[in-house]
């Protein structure tokens, strides 16, 4: 049924597809399943080259043992802005963090930046964290450096002295010139390698071209990320709203 958990029989069906090469999408139809869904159960337990059926299957398992009982979803519901559908924000929350490990980023570096993202104040404590994510405080801990590290989030003191982490519009164009930034160095540490290795030798010459390469996509990356920064701010109106109206209003 689409609305009940994964059998172990549909993990293996999972397994086989992504085996074929098949796409999310074309699982999820061929499962009767959501692609959110099967997106989710994927990058949960070892992404696309590593998922394996019982592995998986026993993982879910023993989350489901420890998960502690949850809120009525009436009281859920009731937590959520804008008349927004609980459960639906909570799996839009982990597809977005699935979507972020699957460009790169580690799991729950890309779970607790997707929480802070689709938070409206984009603002949380570790404590908020770990209770909505259901982690433990080193974990929230070792993801924001991380991620403070790339740009994608700073640290505030609240009026209680508590720190915060957010998420601003200009996170992401932070975070792209940190890249730009870390390539621009690779492009000259690989250029004083054709130094090293002899100009006009053979290894000398693949140096320099994947400099070449490097240097014009930094070069692309930041002239974009420099027009683009506008697109980033939201509207005023939005951002300075301090309360959601109700829906009938």
């Amino acid at each position: 049924m689409p609305g009940g958990r994964l059998t172990q029989q549909e993990r293996h069906q999972i397994a086989l597809g992504l085996a074929d090469g098949l796409a999310y999408a074309e699982i999820a139809r061929r499962l009767d399943r959501p692609t959110s869904t099967i997106t989710r159960e994927v990058m949960r337990n070892g992404g696309p080259t590593a998922y394996r059926a019982d592995l998986a299957h026993r993982a879910t398992e023993r989350r489901a043992h420890r998960r502690k009982p949850s809120a009525p979803r009436e009281q859920r519901a009731s937590a959520q802005p804008y008349g927004r559908d609980a459960e639906a924000v909570r799996e839009f929350e982990e597809v977005y963090a699935a979507a972020m490990m699957a460009s790169g980023m580690p799991l729950m570096m890309g779970r607790v930046l997707s929480c802070l993202t689709v938070s409206d104040s984009g603002s949380l404590t570790a404590q908020e964290l770990a209770q909505r994510l259901q982690v433990s405080p080193a974990s929230i801990s070792k993801a924001i450096a991380f991620l403070d590290s790339q740009g994608m989030v700073r640290r505030e003191r609240d009026e209680r002295r508590r720190e915060r982490y957010i998420v601003d519009d200009e996170i992401w164009y932070q975070s792209m010139m940190v890249s730009v930034r870390s390539t621009a160095q690779l492009v000259e540490t690989t250029r004083q390698g054709v130094d090293v290795l002899g100009a006009g030798t053979p290894a000398a010459a693949r140096l320099e071209g994947v400099a070449r390469f490097l240097d014009f996509v930094s070069e692309g990356m930041a002239r974009a990320a420099e027009q683009a920064r506008d697109v980033l701010r939201t509207s005023p109106g939005l951002r300075d709203s301090a309360d959601p109206k109700p829906d009938h209003e």
